[in-house]
């Protein structure tokens, strides 16, 4: 083997390693993404567990055969909502709130 066939050889193997790097760059770019959904997820089903438990031990009751909710009702369950970690905005309803205060809520609340 001589040496240019040599150094060209040394050159594909570099290139496949390049390959190879960006490849596998890109898998921890989405492994990353995954990881950060799957939180989200983990700390969306903790609360929407706690809402469950409080739901199924009275502390939160519901009135059974009301067919018209007493005025301000609502805005109380939305404020209760919001309190408890959840958007309650148009934007983002229902989803966990994991950067502080959102100002569409905000702004929703205080109409």
């Amino acid at each position: 083997m001589d040496k240019k066939e040599l150094f060209l050889q040394i050159e594909q193997m570099e290139e496949r390693m390049s390959a190879n790097l960006a490849d596998l760059n890109s898998l921890k770019q989405q492994l990353v993404l995954v990881m950060e959904e799957n939180h989200r997820l983990t700390n969306e089903n903790q609360q929407l567990r706690k809402l469950l438990k409080k739901d199924t031990s009275g502390e939160v009751k519901h009135q059974e055969g009301k067919e018209t909710p007493v005025i301000g009702e609502g805005y109380d369950n939305l404020a209760r909502l919001y309190y408890e970690g959840f958007h309650i905005c148009n934007v983002y309803y229902g989803h966990l709130r994991n950067e502080g205060d959102c100002l569409f809520c905000l702004s929703f609340l205080n109409k």
